[in-house]
């Protein structure tokens, strides 16, 4: 279990550190986990949390959607070769904790919730724990509301660390420089060292969804019955109103709702809800949930909003998807944990390795498709058979790492002078002088008439 203390060589810098300094839409450093839309909202429970807005079915099936896709890629360690080509390769130092970051994650459970602590508080804090090669072999993503980014006057910049048991994270308080966290984080739009999580843009529309449902919960939980008014012709003393609200209540109301009631004296019951059609119940939950998709640029179809695309190509359908919303997420992952693990611009050993996620996990194209496609790429040249095969995880066979090309096409220069050049002569057939095996010459047509009429 690492142990991580405060230095006495910082103590003089840690009274120097300051938070970053507020630059939110209302002044503020950080975010804050409730949002009111007015002072005072917060106590007349009209605000929400960003815990809550987690329960509309849009913000949740975007943050699970695309923390599922990028977890499921796995993650390879690659080798740059002298010809420029990055290929698959292993390391003891780094593949270790690339396969298993943690003692309680495997490497998918890590990048899900790594990528889910980014899409929903907007920052991701990777803690690294090294061993006594200095080497990172323990990976632990903190609680980001236990973080807090500091600023040395000289601008270097630290963490403070509140306590965490199940990172190894012991006492609050406690401050790492950043060469010990990995930081990831997105749209920095007030403080570059402050990511905003789309919940910013799609929290306040998420939370009237949550209002339509609970309102419509409500209506149902009343057996589809709305509110209305009691009419009475004239006017009744004022205990004579409240007696007969209370029982009209006790009788028509909850789990009376719909039962027969008999009124008399031009009493007269007016509901004044809305049909769902006339309050366009349906449109404004399927707008709410638009707007959701579109802050985290997933495509509504994903997540089982709207109508799917007419065409049925699921490659493009993939390409989209990636590039519109996953790429931009897994290129930021890639660069936070080269630089992580002192992977970025430097040469471990000679080698010079770096992180992939390997996105034939994500993008697939049909059965049909990508045989005709590998079959194209080893008639063309560009793949070798057992590069194809390896797509298909086939086993190697013998001579399918030569490239092949029939030998039927020819530069035009070399056609132009072929046609220009003087044709040599042909070889002249030898005389055949001998006798047939036979010892039988050839007869004239005259001598075969003869024998014919022999």
């Amino acid at each position: 279990m690492a142990r991580f203390a405060l230095s006495k060589l910082w103590g003089r810098m840690v009274k120097a550190l300051v938070p970053v300094d507020g630059r939110g839409p209302r002044g503020e450093g950080w975010w804050p986990f409730v949002r009111e839309p007015y002072s005072g909202a917060w106590q007349n429970d009209d605000e929400w949390r960003a815990d809550s807005v987690l329960a509309h079915h849009a913000v949740y099936g975007c943050v699970t959607l695309i923390s599922n896709d990028v977890g499921k890629l796995r993650q390879m360690l690659m080798e740059q070769r002298k010809d420029g080509i990055w290929t698959e390769t292993s390391s003891p130092a780094f593949s270790p904790v690339l396969r298993r970051p943690n003692r309680y994650q495997n490497h998918i459970q890590f990048k899900q919730w790594w990528i889910t602590s980014k899409l929903v508080k907007g920052n991701t804090y990777a803690l690294k724990q090294r061993d006594e090669r200095n080497v990172v072999k323990h990976l632990y993503v903190l609680d980001p509301c236990r973080v807090e980014p500091l600023v040395a006057p000289d601008g270097e910049v630290f963490y403070r660390l509140n306590a965490d048991n199940l990172s190894g994270v012991e006492e609050s308080g406690v401050v790492v420089p950043a060469s010990e966290i990995i930081h990831d984080r997105m749209n920095c739009l007030f403080h570059p060292l402050v990511g905003v999580s789309p919940l910013f843009a799609a929290g306040a529309v998420a939370n009237i969804g949550l209002k339509i449902q609970k309102n419509s919960s409500r209506f149902f939980s009343n057996d589809s019955n709305p509110g209305g008014i009691l009419m009475i012709p004239g006017s009744i003393p004022q205990d004579q109103a409240d007696a007969l609200k209370e029982k009209w209540n006790a009788n028509y109301s909850g789990e009376n709702a719909g039962k027969v009631a008999i009124l008399a004296d031009g009493l007269k019951f007016q509901q004044l809800r809305m049909s769902a059609v006339e309050s366009q119940l349906i449109e404004q939950l399927r707008w709410t949930a638009e707007v959701v998709c579109s802050t985290f640029h997933v495509p509504p179809y994903k997540i089982g909003v709207g109508a799917m695309p007419t065409y049925n190509n699921i490659e493009a359908l993939q390409q989209e998807y990636y590039g519109t919303c996953l790429q931009t997420l897994i290129e930021e992952y890639e660069a936070c944990v080269d630089e992580g693990l002192g992977l970025e611009g430097v040469k471990v050993e000679g080698r010079v390795l770096g992180i992939e996620l390997d996105l034939d996990g994500l993008i697939r194209m049909d059965s049909a498709t990508q045989m005709e496609t590998l079959s194209k790429s080893v008639d063309g040249g560009i793949r070798t058979t057992n590069e194809a095969r390896r797509k298909l995880d086939l086993i190697p066979v013998q001579g399918g790492d030569v490239i092949f090309r029939q030998q039927q096409d020819f530069p035009i220069s070399l056609l132009a002078d072929r046609n220009l050049s003087p044709e040599a002569p042909g070889p002249t057939a030898p005389a055949n002088d001998a006798p047939d095996e036979g010892g039988d010459e050839a007869l004239t047509d005259e001598e075969m008439d003869e024998d014919i009429a022999a």
